[in-house]
């Protein structure tokens, strides 16, 4: 008996040595995702549920200042991409392309969302509401402190054990419930790049 409690008391400090506390969880993915993200781009869908509306769903991709958003809605589908000084918008309806140069100072909904992945302790209280073998839920509570409007007040992260890559993000603002998910690092310059030869009979429209 004696042995079998001090192999017991073994097990539990060593578990203990290994435990992490939900903040350590989210740095260490902010590290990750700055690390392997800076250099091969973020690839992700984020669903958009808006009353009576219903979900739009939006595939995004981003590698460095390009971008390039999927949207499809009630059979319609909208192709953007942005190089950081040029725009363009493909409208499966109209069949054209619309060019312009990209309002710089116009802040892209996309790429805010994805900021919510980044330093989501600051102004949060964050804890581990759920725990897999594969991955931690974590629950961050906007703290009474952050007088930030735009923050949403509750976002929930699911982080991968092993890789610490982002699962998925969920947060409400307003009436607006924001879903991020199928979160990838493989992004080409091909994925972000405006190509016209993919879009043959097209009607280019030059606005610049």
């Amino acid at each position: 008996m004696k042995r079998f409690l001090t192999l017991l008391a073994a097990i539990i400090l060593s578990v203990a040595a290994f435990a992490q506390t939900a903040e350590e969880i989210v740095a260490k993915m902010d590290e990750v995702m700055e690390q392997v993200g800076e250099e091969n781009g973020l690839r992700m869908t984020m669903d958009i549920k808006i009353p009576i509306l219903g979900t739009m769903s939006t595939d995004a991709w981003t590698l460095g200042d390009k971008m390039r958003m999927e949207a499809e809605m009630m059979g319609k589908k909208i192709v953007t991409w942005q190089d950081g000084e040029t725009e363009w918008t493909y409208d499966s309806d109209e069949k054209t392309i619309t060019v312009t140069a990209q309002d710089k100072t116009k802040k892209s909904d996309e790429k805010e969302n994805m900021k919510m992945f980044q330093s989501a302790t600051e102004g949060y209280d964050v804890s581990i509401s759920k725990e897999t073998a594969d991955a931690w839920t974590i629950k961050c509570r906007k703290k009474s402190s952050n007088t930030n409007k735009d923050d949403p007040k509750n976002m929930e992260i699911v982080i991968a054990k092993g890789t610490y890559y982002p699962v998925s993000l969920s947060a409400r603002v307003d009436m607006v419930t924001v879903t991020m998910r199928n979160l990838r690092f493989n992004v080409s310059e091909k994925d972000v790049t405006f190509n016209k030869a993919d879009y043959p009979g097209v009607t280019i429209i030059d606005k610049r």
